[in-house]
């Protein structure tokens, strides 16, 4: 073996305690790791650059060599080889080579982080302002790039999408007429359904042109001018008040240097009484650092917390917690249906850009299933008002039409 192989089969070795990877290297050498168990993942190293840049930098050199087809699994199986991945990094502490690497990222994330608003709209811009046909490919009919709410487990995508949105509204405890401020609109998916379903007026904040071109398209078309104001904005910028503030999938767009400075954004321009709902991505660990592959690839300047660093800051900022609630599996399920319908658009995607890019997209989508299946990711919603009275006392308020739809679902089951 050469150098770089060897260096490699060590750090296998210390790292693979579960499951069977086979390993075919550039000289042809076939090494196996783990203990033995379940169906081996096979991969085959097809250039003789791809384990040095893995040794050097794990994380990303194993996103780039699935991209460039630097190694190639067996049945392209790199759901099996990810889960592996993740489930020998889970529990078993850091390996000894990435530590270095992982402190230098930690201290250097505020650097990394710093999000003023020209560079926010950059960071946005990267990711959020690429072609919709792209979005189409592999999201629901309303285009929402968010984390579902399977109530059942049998739920389409769309279904489940469309129940998320009336979870959130449930807990922003809407009446007609009031105003409500969506930090992160996207493409103005909730805005329209707060409007249209609960008779409130939306202002809907982003930094993508796209979103911001289409979000006005679809309030147009949907009649709801006098209802949604869509604006091209930072929402730091934003100096009126509002009864409900609504922020979904926008949190982890922040950094941390800003998590005091946007609560207290949110306490400004929350009215007395008023309830927000922020909805984001986090981790159920400590902090850390964004994986190199997202952050080069995907995500420039993103990045999501561990509650304790999201209380931290909300604990400063004069608001209280009125209700806090973890999904867990949801976004897991979420992407397991973005993935399928992606890849059942394999050609379309590359007819779009290219292989390249559909092979990082493709990784970039299974990955992010494995973190919330085995790695600890998770969905944190929180429920933020001024005052401990500003909302009801128990959690009933969002359960009482439930037991009415459940009975409904079940008859409808039995039927079928």
């Amino acid at each position: 073996m050469k150098p770089w192989d060897a260096i490699l089969d060590r750090m296998l070795r210390h790292l693979m305690r579960v499951g069977t990877l086979e390993l075919t290297y550039h000289c042809g050498t076939i090494r196996r790791y783990g203990d033995g168990t379940g169906e081996p993942v096979n991969v085959t190293v097809q250039s003789p650059d791809a384990v040095k840049k893995i040794v050097v930098n794990p994380e990303l050199g194993v996103g780039e060599g699935y991209m460039l087809g630097d190694y190639t699994i067996e049945n392209d199986d790199l759901r099996g080889f990810l889960a592996l991945a993740i489930r020998n990094q889970t529990g078993s502490g850091m390996p000894w080579f990435e530590k270095p690497r992982e402190v230098s990222r930690v201290f250097g994330r505020r650097f990394a982080q710093f999000n003023p608003v020209n560079k926010a709209r950059t960071n946005v811009a990267h990711h959020y302002d690429l072609s919709g046909e792209l979005y189409d490919l592999f999201l629901d009919a309303d285009r929402q790039y968010s984390c579902a709410y399977f109530e059942h487990p049998d739920l389409t995508l769309d279904q489940a999408q469309e129940a998320k949105k009336h979870h959130i509204a449930k807990k922003l405890l809407l009446e007609p007429g009031m105003r409500v401020l969506d930090i992160g609109c996207g493409w103005g998916g909730m805005a329209i359904t707060l409007a249209r379903d609960y008779g409130v007026k939306v202002v809907g904040v982003t930094l993508s042109t796209e979103q911001h071109a289409l979000a006005i398209k679809r309030v147009r078309e949907a009649g709801l001018e006098e209802m949604v104001d869509i604006r091209l904005t930072d929402y730091r910028d934003v100096r009126e008040t509002f009864d409900r503030i609504v922020s979904v999938g926008m949190f982890e767009h922040v950094g941390v240097p800003h998590y005091r400075e946007y609560f207290r954004h949110i306490r400004e321009m929350l009215k007395p009484g008023g309830v927000s709902l922020i909805h984001f991505i986090g981790r159920s660990g400590p902090g850390g650092a964004t994986a190199e592959f997202i952050t080069k690839y995907i995500f420039p300047g993103g990045y999501c917390p561990a509650m304790s660093e999201a209380s931290h800051a909300l604990e400063h900022e004069g608001l209280i917690v009125t209700d806090l609630e973890v999904w867990r599996l949801h976004y897991a399920e979420t992407l397991k249906h973005w993935c399928a319908r992606f890849e059942a658009n394999l050609d379309k995607a590359a007819a779009l850009y290219d292989e390249e890019f559909t092979r990082m997209w493709r990784f970039y989508l299974i990955a992010s299933e494995m973190a919330f299946r085995h790695g600890g990711q998770v969905v944190f919603q929180y429920q933020l008002a001024h005052e401990v009275g500003d909302v009801p006392l128990t959690r009933d308020y969002l359960y009482r039409d439930d037991a009415q739809q459940d009975n409904a679902y079940d008859q409808q089951m039995a039927a079928e």
